[in-house]
């Protein structure tokens, strides 16, 4: 879990600093999987632990937000590439 979440930023953080709009895309890329990974280990948390749906639901929420923002960005990219 801490593993995939915390990838998320450093992954963004790379993403930054890419040196190429392919290699920016490609971070980017891998943003989007780190998250739904990440939303994956809260979803088995909240089956082993019910009682921490309530405050997983919100982190599920922002998870899908993120999903959203990094589709977009790559979906941009890949529209520009065209």
């Amino acid at each position: 879990f801490v593993r995939s979440g915390t990838s998320v930023g450093a992954n963004y953080h790379e993403a930054n600093g890419a040196i190429s709009k392919a290699d920016f895309r490609n971070k980017i890329s891998l943003c989007k999987k780190e998250i739904k990974e990440t939303r994956y280990w809260i979803e088995l948390l909240v089956e082993a632990e019910p009682r921490m749906a309530m405050d997983a639901e919100r982190v599920i929420q922002e998870s899908q937000e993120l999903i959203n923002i990094f589709s977009k960005i790559y979906a941009s990219l890949k529209e520009k590439q065209l």
